[in-house]
C-alpha cells in the first residue's frame, strides 16, 4: 500500500458525519470503492487511489472516512458482506441440516469470482504481515462468519458446542480457499471437504 498520501483525518475533515446526507454520500463513496478493490485488488491501495475511484479527492474521502486504514477496513467489511450473502442465499435452498448447510456454503465459496476470493485473501495476508496496523481486518473476519456458521448449528445444541463447531468450519474453509488460489486443480481443497463434511456429519448424528 502507498503510504504516501494516507495522511491521518483531521479532526475538521468529518463535518458531515451523522447528517442523513452525510451517511448517503459516505455509502456511495464506499459502494465505488469497493467495487474497484473487488476488480483491481489490494495492493498500492491508498486514499488517492480510492478517490480516483470514487470521482472525488482524498480529502473529501476523509470527511467520510477516519483515514486510509478505516477505509480499507470498511470496504473489506462490505466484500465480506457480499461473500455471506451470497452463502446464505445458496443455503436457503438447502435442507436445513448442518452438513446440508456447510455443502451449500462452500459450493457458494468455491464458485465465485476468484478475484474476490484473492482480495479476500490480501486483506488476511496483510494482518498477518503487519498486525500493528491491520490487526482489525483479521479479526473483523471471525467476528463476521462466525454468526451465520453458528446459525447453521442445530437449534438445541449448547452454545458452546455450536462455537465449537463454527470454529471448526471456519478454519477448515480458510484453508481450502487458499488451496483453490495456490493449488492448479483444487484436488486438495475437494479431498479435504470431503473429509470436513463427514466430520460435520458425524456431529450433527451424536447426542
Amino acid at each position: 500500500m502507498d503510504n504516501a498520501t494516507d495522511e491521518p483525518a483531521r479532526a475538521g475533515y468529518r463535518r458531515s458525519a451523522g447528517s442523513p446526507r452525510g451517511e448517503a454520500r459516505r455509502r456511495e463513496l464506499l459502494a465505488k470503492i469497493t467495487d474497484d478493490v473487488a476488480e483491481n485488488g489490494l495492493v498500492d491501495f491508498s486514499l488517492r487511489r480510492a478517490a480516483r475511484a470514487a470521482g472525488t479527492t482524498h480529502k473529501v474521502l476523509l470527511y467520510h472516512f477516519e483515514g486510509a486504514e478505516d477505509l480499507l477496513r470498511q470496504v473489506v467489511f462490505t466484500l465480506r458482506e457480499r461473500r455471506i450473502g451470497n452463502a446464505l442465499t445458496a443455503v436457503a435452498a438447502e435442507p436445513p441440516t448442518l452438513a446440508g448447510r456447510v455443502r451449500a456454503a462452500w459450493a457458494s465459496l468455491r464458485d465465485e469470482e476468484t478475484q474476490l476470493r484473492r482480495v479476500l485473501d490480501q486483506a488476511m495476508g496483510l494482518a498477518m504481515y503487519d498486525p500493528g496496523r491491520y490487526a482489525a481486518l483479521g479479526r473483523g473476519a471471525s467476528q463476521q462468519y462466525l454468526p451465520t456458521l453458528v446459525s447453521f448449528c442445530p437449534a438445541h445444541w449448547p452454545e458452546q458446542r455450536k462455537l465449537e463447531v463454527a470454529e471448526m468450519i471456519l478454519a477448515a474453509l480458510r484453508g481450502f480457499l487458499v488451496d483453490l488460489l495456490t493449488s492448479p486443480d483444487g484436488d486438495g481443497a475437494a479431498a479435504g471437504f470431503a473429509a470436513l463434511l463427514r466430520a460435520v456429519e458425524r456431529e450433527e448424528a451424536a447426542p
